[in-house]
């Protein structure tokens, strides 16, 4: 199975929305022009691509523009960069304010990886409406994501059948189905998308940001990294400290962890958002429909994981809601404490024999859309882990670890402890046991850490901080709930970051919004 502990922090844009993907290939001739001279053709968006989730192309903006869409070529290899190229997918929002007063792009990544940002800027992008003012708001999809080269993996029959499957084995025939399954979804990538699989590093894809700066015409980089975009940040930081302009990292990724490290996290993380969750529903006035105390709502949720064990509920025809569907699901409602609600309702249905909501929940994360096809979220998510991360871990492995994983999670220990075995008999080696932030020189950088992060710990903010180096991060800390500060609407949190980004008023180092 994909590595839920960086492919949730993408897909939450999904869940916003819910409730012809053509392989970008590579030129076969080499290149001789300076590519930092290109020129970017700005015209009316697509709809976009199957590998980038479907839909309708982007609505205008609230003031009647439109969004605006290019084509940035980039080496294939950063290695041999006048070599064969490969075309990035970006969108634009210009800056809404007076021309004098527009400082320059702002780059963001939503996370993943694997996240489409051609198509996530556009479903959140009321949300920048302040940081507008002063700049182009630009984001894009990083190479092996949706329109820019796209990895490709199963077809969706495959993957409906994938994600059926269940991914935490209670006995040996079990464990030798998700082993094989793995197995021949890594085979699949390597079969169609060979050429690229060498090439989808975080190194790389902050590699490609610095060549967006200087196609865009700025100076420096200002940057919205959020999630998996932080850790991005972090690596394009070590690179280019010089290069960095007013940057922002919210729902922080540990750069010190391991990916071992990364997923027990992740399981204390997904466990304290449900416990947070269950506290909320009985706090309320009104009863809470799914349990009279904390312990109670979670007790029935364990029961529920355990029946679907033996007997799946039915879903969404003809597919049914399996205990891992409904763990996924689960989780996807706990990214946001806007979706509590809804993950409310949907216990209430499965606890009545109706698993559809947990199911759309679960395909929400998985990157199915209503009429069956797939982006390309887990193929690229897996790609770029694989890619990235040294380890190699076995059965064994995660067999050993799963009493650390329990104790850190009775319902989401197992299913991120298997989650682990993702990259076996990956055919590219990775590069190392965690990425390198260190930053020396550059500008400060604001890291906003929320308390209540279920897929980016709190703790990871401040991890962040430590290893960008002194006089570089400067934390600001969140007392809320779900994935992310920024998009919570507080107006603390929101203060400081269009201070920075806007004004350049970096805030006192430790900071509190609540």
């Amino acid at each position: 199975m994909p590595n839920p502990c960086r492919l949730r922090a993408a897909v939450l844009t999904a869940s916003a929305v819910l409730l012809s993907s053509v392989l970008a290939g590579c030129s076969d001739d080499p290149k001789d022009e300076d590519l930092t001279a290109q020129e970017l053709n700005w015209k009316d968006c697509p709809a976009p691509s199957q590998a980038e989730g479907g839909g309708s192309a982007p609505s205008p903006l609230p003031n009647g523009d439109a969004w605006q869409c290019a084509t940035l070529k980039a080496p294939l290899d950063w290695n041999d960069p006048r070599g064969d190229t490969i075309d990035l997918a970006l969108i634009r929002a210009e800056a809404s304010g007076d021309k004098d007063k527009r400082i320059g792009s702002l780059l963001f990544n939503f996370g993943g990886p694997g996240g489409s940002g051609v198509t996530t800027l556009p479903a959140f992008g009321e949300d920048y409406a302040a940081l507008r003012t002063r700049y182009d708001l630009v984001s894009f999809d990083p190479r092996g994501v949706g329109r820019s080269a796209p990895v490709l993996c199963e077809n969706d029959q495959r993957l409906d059948a994938y994600f059926q499957q269940d991914a935490t084995p209670d006995d040996a025939t079990e464990r030798t189905a998700l082993l094989d399954s793995t197995r021949e979804f890594n085979a699949a990538c390597n079969k169609k998308s060979k050429k690229m699989l060498p090439h989808v590093r975080t190194t790389d894809a902050a590699r490609d940001m610095d060549l967006m700066r200087q196609v865009l015409g700025d100076d420096k980089l200002h940057y919205f990294g959020i999630s998996y975009g932080t850790e991005l940040g972090g690596v394009y930081a070590h690179l280019f400290p010089k290069n960095v302009g007013r940057a922002v990292f919210d729902a922080v990724v540990d750069p010190t962890q391991t990916a071992e490290e990364g997923s027990l996290g992740q399981a204390k993380g997904f466990q304290l958002a449900l416990d947070n969750f269950a506290e909320d529903c009985v706090s309320k006035v009104e009863d809470c429909p799914i349990g009279d105390s904390a312990q109670d709502v979670k007790d029935g949720i364990a029961k529920l994981l355990s029946d679907l064990d033996r007997k799946p509920l039915p879903g969404v025809f003809p597919r049914e809601l399996t205990q891992t569907a409904a763990t996924n699901g689960i989780a996807q409602a706990l990214y946001s404490q806007d979706f509590w609600e809804i993950l409310t309702e949907a216990l209430v249905q499965a606890y009545d024999g109706d698993g559809r909501i947990l199911l759309l929940l679960s395909d929400s994360m998985n990157g199915r859309s209503e009429n069956g096809e797939y982006s390309n979220i887990t193929a690229a998510n897996v790609s770029i882990n694989c890619a990235d991360d040294k380890a190699r871990y076995t059965a064994e492995f995660v067999e050993r670890k799963l009493p650390e994983f329990r104790a850190a999670s009775e319902l989401f220990g197992d299913f991120l402890a298997w989650s682990m075995i993702s990259c076996i008999d990956w055919p590219v080696a990775g590069t190392g046991d965690h990425p390198d932030v260190s930053a020396p020189g550059s500008a400060p950088i604001l890291v906003v850490g929320n308390t209540g992060d279920p897929a980016t710990p709190y703790e990871g903010a401040r991890k962040m901080v430590r290893a960008l180096g002194k006089g570089v991060g400067v934390e600001l800390t969140y007392k809320g709930q779900g994935h992310g500060a920024y998009d919570s609407k507080n107006k603390c949190v929101q203060g400081a970051v269009n201070g920075y980004l806007l004004e350049g008023k970096v805030p006192a180092a430790g900071t509190v919004c609540s």
